[in-house]
């Protein structure tokens, strides 16, 4: 996170998914505390992440591709290509999406929702 953001203003986002609460997750959190904002999402929200997304729409594009990949080095490559080929501010869309998601999360008072 330092490297990433040495301006000090990173954000570390979890789900609270069992891995991320676990006293080995939580203790890493307290212990490292100061490098970054731990930004806690509701209990197990997927829907609130945008990597989930990004991740959906990588997956998607490579499994398109033909003939089917093989090795570990085509998927490799198959993800780079992929990743390189999505369009310019691809990335902003998700990110510009986040009010929207945020004001439905409180509509439904951290419950499902439909965004």
């Amino acid at each position: 996170m330092s490297i990433v953001h040495s301006d000090g203003l990173g954000q570390f986002q979890q789900d609270n998914a069992t891995p991320h609460a676990s006293r080995v997750a939580t203790k890493w959190f307290q212990e490292h505390s100061s490098d970054f904002r731990h930004f806690h999402w509701p209990p197990k929200s997927p829907e609130m992440n945008i990597v989930e997304d990004i991740r959906e729409a990588l997956l998607h594009a490579v499994e398109k591709r033909s003939p089917p990949l093989r090795t570990p080095m085509e998927l490799l490559t198959a993800l780079q290509d992929s990743w390189c080929e999505f369009p310019p501010g691809y990335l902003q869309t998700p990110g510009e999406s986040m009010p929207r998601r945020f004001a439905s999360l409180l509509r439904a008072r951290g419950g499902p929702t439909r965004y």
